[in-house]
């Protein structure tokens, strides 16, 4: 298990880079997790926007988004959450958001 260390706290993550526990996610956690586990060096307004959506849906519902619904909702194509999000947004959107790992994410 890994551990990602944000301003002096270790969060732990599972082996593929998901914290496992949701409720320790803020907006620094996923700056962290953008830069240690995306590649990313910052976040853009449309990074929040899909981010912040993908929280609020999974708080509420207990659940991730369907992708169709995170276009509907964030109004970006899929071509450009992909280029947002480049390990998708599955796996790196939910990740950066603090969710666990989606069913069927591979």
């Amino acid at each position: 298990m890994a551990e990602l260390d944000v301003k002096g706290i270790k969060l732990q993550l599972n082996d593929d880079g998901f914290l496992i526990e949701p409720l320790e996610w803020n907006k620094d956690v996923a700056l962290a997790l953008a830069r240690e586990q995306e590649g990313l060096d910052e976040l853009s307004d449309d990074h929040w926007k899909v981010i912040e959506y993908i929280r609020n849906y999974y708080l509420e519902k207990d659940l991730a988004p369907m992708v169709r619904k995170m276009c509907k909702n964030t109004g970006l194509s899929l071509k450009e959450i992909f280029a947002l999000f480049p390990s998708g947004p599955a796996k790196g959107a939910c990740k950066l958001a603090g969710l666990p790992k989606p069913d069927g994410c591979v």
